[in-house]
Formats: structure tokens, C-alpha cells, sequence
């Protein structure tokens, strides 16, 4: 429902009696959501289409009522206008793709208090009425005229998976982490919150006089809290790398440095944190409009993955879903088209890596693909395309051709989705934290989290990382 650029009112000398207005709207979704929120309707079936009404109740026409009062609000009485009471009737439910229609016709007028009486109703696109009766409007007594008039923005999460990822950590014991040079308040603190939350146990490793200096404008007591010293960036990567090979931390997290300082330091053979599998990072993503967490893979470690990288990176994330709890993740594999075209080398990538999980080279998980984005993440898009895949709609690891695909996809999911996401490194012999030297405080908090059930996996013997 878009709100006019331009609202003025009608007054009450203004008003006669037997004037209307109306407005119609198409239920969205979000709309539907809001309605549920706020009527305390909260019931799963409330998001089914009114084309499908016998899956199931949908939120109760009350929702209606919003309906009503935008038409008193913007239009008849308008902006000033203050609805006193209602003697309201309701019949039927409402739910997403609904048309409905609500119209106020004025039926008497009180100069006492400037009330108007109005007859209101609502009704859907089969003519049933689910709102009917009376509605006292104290009506306003001069003009008002507003610019430029906009409805706010308004952000639903299905789930927050992040609040998911909090609560399994609470059963996990806190990791000695090395945090390398956290010398910015962003960095400090998230990983502060994590010690606060018990998730780690917190080894600063950087210039000490910097990160005292960004725990005081913090404002944050450091404590006892063990500060390893170190000259510059470079230093501190070096410094928490030899911490982790000398048994002293069980984690890294990567403090207010450069992506490849810190995986300049882990990578090299010498530096002992390398396994038999090639390293990659991953995504733990969280996005308003998906309905479950998933991962992407590799956003920040393998530039041009060949195919045998590819194999590992998978290999990895499908361990990681493991030690979050997703007994057979679902992976797409995508690419710009959903066929294999021999021009497309990230086609036939694809097409080997599902041949590899067909014969026991790549275990855990379901594999699908060459897809492109769209069926990889709607089962309805697959169906229109005539894709039958058991991972279209219900991804829960994407695999990216390339890293700056990853990248941009990422971020265009942040920036105009409201995504969040964890970020972690795989293939070491320690789980490594991988932040952006943007992320907020609350995405570094997950990817702690994220880092805990990880090492928490490894001490029971349950990560599959070799």
C-alpha cells in the first residue's frame, strides 16, 4: 500500500454526511507478518495463500481493522483525525494474496467534540464482508497538509539463526582464542562479547598500548585478560600462529588486520596449521527473507578454485553443517545457467563435483548442479524451469564458481537484503574466525559462535575436518 507523496484532511465543518472514501490492497506477505506480530497470531498457517484455504487457519480478519484506520487516517477524516471507538462486528480469516477493500461512509455528525460517526466496513474479493459496524472519529478542526509523505522501512526475519547459534553455545565450553590485533573498538569488542558470553577465553595478541587504547574508548576494563605483545600487524599474525602451534590457544580470531596478513601467516606448510585439505572459508548467512541459515563458500580465501579445490572447499562445509547440527546438508553448486555448456567451465565443474559425490569422493551431503541462483534458492523457480532437484528451495551450503562471485553475492545479500553473515576459515588444523573489518559487533559475536561448536566438535570427536 503506497502512502501519496502529498496528505491533507477534510475538517469536520468540512465532512457531510453520506461522504465516503476507500482504499483496496493486496495482501504482501510482509503485511500479512506484521498483522500476525502485532494481533498476537503468530500461527505457522497464517502465511498460507488464500488461493489454498483448506491448508490450513490464516490470521484473523481483526488484522482488518489496519485496513479501516489507514482509510481514516490518510483519507476521510485524514491526517489530525483520533478514532475514539469502535463497535465492530468480524467474520472469516485473511491471509497472504487476499484483496481487500475498506470503505467509510460518514453517518452523522456531533458538534460536541467534533465527532463523526462512520459506517465502516471491509471486504475481501469475493464480496464476503469480515469486518462491519460503527467507528467515532474525533474529527480535526483546521487543515493540515504534510510533504513528501513516505512509509517507513520495515525488515521481518522469519528465524534468527544467529540467536540459534547463541543458544547452542551455551552447552559448548569456552575456547582459548588469540585474537589477532585488535586494535579497533569494532574488533575489541566483539571479541569482549564473546568472553562476556563465555564462548572464548580471550588471548589479545597486537600492539599493547593500541588495544588499550581502543578498550578505553570502549570503555572496557581488560582485567586480567592476558596481552601478548607485538610490534605491528604483521607480528601479530605471526606471534598468534606460534601461539596455536605451541598448544596455548585452540582458535584464532582475526582482529582490525588485513585478510591476507593472517592467512599469509596460516597458510605456508611451515606455519603447522595445514591438514591434508585445502583451505577455504565460509559463510554462516543469515537473510530476512530465507527460511532457514545456510553457508557460502569461498568468499575469501581461494581466489580460482580448480576443481580438486572445489572438492575440498565442499568437503568442508558439508563438515562444518555437521558440527551445526545439519545431518545431510543440501549443497548447490552454481554457476550463470542451470545446464552443463562446455563454454561455462564452472558448468562442468559442477557436473563433476555431483559425479564425485555419486561415487563416495565427496561424503555427508546432497549435491545438485550446475544451478543458477534463482533455482538454487526457489523450489518455485526450479519448478518453472522444470528443474527437479531435491536442493532447490532448501539449500543449506552454496558453492560460488569463484571467489569474486562469492563476494559480490555476499555483499549485494547484505547491503539490499539485510543479510548477516559468520564468517570462518576450514581446512586448519584450529578453526580461524575471518571477519570483515566492517562487521558489527553481532556478526563477529556469531562467528565466535560459529568458531565454538566447531572446536567443541573436534574435542568430542565428531568434526569430520582431517
Amino acid at each position: 500500500m503506497a502512502l501519496k507523496k502529498e496528505m491533507t484532511n477534510v475538517t469536520f465543518d468540512e465532512i457531510r454526511i453520506g461522504q465516503t472514501a476507500e482504499m483496496t490492497v493486496t495482501l504482501t506477505r510482509t503485511q500479512v507478518e506484521l498483522l500476525a506480530v502485532f494481533s498476537g497470531d503468530v500461527d505457522a498457517y497464517h502465511l498460507k495463500s488464500s488461493e489454498k484455504p483448506d491448508n490450513g487457519k490464516r490470521t484473523e480478519a481483526a488484522g482488518a481493522v489496519a485496513l479501516i484506520s489507514a482509510v481514516i487516517g490518510t483519507r476521510l477524516p485524514g491526517p489530525g483525525s483520533k478514532i475514539v471507538r469502535r463497535e465492530l462486528g468480524f467474520s472469516g480469516d485473511i491471509a497472504v494474496g487476499d484483496v481487500l477493500t475498506a470503505v467509510v461512509t460518514v453517518l452523522d455528525k456531533k458538534p460536541e467534540g467534533r465527532v463523526v460517526i462512520f459506517d465502516t466496513r471491509c471486504m475481501n474479493q469475493s464480496g464476503h464482508v469480515l469486518i462491519a459496524g460503527l467507528t467515532f472519529v474525533e474529527a480535526p478542526a483546521t487543515r493540515l497538509v504534510y510533504d513528501d509523505i513516505a512509509p517507513p522501512h520495515i525488515e521481518l526475519r522469519r528465524s534468527d539463526s544467529f540467536m540459534d547459534l547463541f543458544k547452542t553455545c551455551d552447552t559448548c565450553a569456552p575456547v582459548t582464542c588469540g585474537v589477532v590485533h585488535p586494535c579497533d573498538r569494532e574488533s575489541l569488542m566483539g571479541a569482549v562479547e564473546a568472553a562476556r558470553r563465555s564462548i572464548i577465553e580471550p588471548v589479545f595478541v597486537g600492539p599493547e598500548a593500541k588495544i588499550r587504547k581502543a578498550a578505553e574508548e570502549a570503555q572496557v576494563d581488560l582485567g586480567s585478560w592476558r596481552i601478548v605483545p607485538t610490534p605491528h600487524s604483521h607480528a601479530s599474525a605471526a606471534q598468534a600462529v606460534e601461539l596455536a602451534r605451541a598448544g596455548e590457544v585452540e582458535s584464532l580470531m582475526k582482529g582490525s588486520l588485513h585478510t591476507d596478513e593472517i592467512m599469509g601467516a596460516i597458510v605456508p606448510s611451515a606455519s603447522g596449521m595445514r591438514t591434508s585439505r585445502r583451505i577455504s572459508h565460509a559463510l554462516v548467512i543469515d537473510v530476512p527473507t530465507y527460511h532457514k541459515m545456510f553457508m557460502m563458500t569461498d568468499a575469501a580465501v581461494n581466489i580460482a578454485p580448480t576443481l580438486a579445490d572445489k572438492k575440498d572447499i565442499i568437503q568442508n562445509a558439508i563438515d562444518l553443517a555437521h558440527a551445526l547440527g545439519i545431518e545431510k546438508p543440501k549443497v548447490g553448486i552454481l554457476s550463470a545457467v542451470e545446464t552443463v555448456n562446455p563454454s561455462i567451465h564452472s558448468t562442468l565443474d559442477a557436473a563433476a563435483l555431483c559425479k564425485m559425490a555419486d561415487r563416495g569422493q565427496i561424503t555427508g551431503g546432497i549435491l545438485d548442479g550446475p544451478l543458477a541462483f534463482d533455482n538454487a534458492i526457489s523450489a518455485e523457480a526450479a519448478r518453472i524451469k522444470k528443474i527437479r532437484s531435491e536442493v532447490s528451495g532448501d539449500v543449506d551450503i552454496l558453492l560460488a564458481p569463484d571467489l569474486e562471485s562469492a563476494n559480490m553475492l555476499f555483499k549485494q545479500l547484505t547491503y539490499l537484503a539485510g543479510a548477516e553473515g559468520a564468517g570462518i576459515v576450514l581446512g586448519t588444523r584450529i578453526p580461524v574466525i575471518l571477519t570483515s573489518r566492517a562487521d558489527s559487533v553481532r556478526t563477529r559475536l556469531a562467528s565466535a559462535a560459529v568458531m565454538a561448536i566447531v572446536a567443541q566438535a573436534r574435542r568430542t570427536g565428531t568434526a569430520g575436518v582431517t
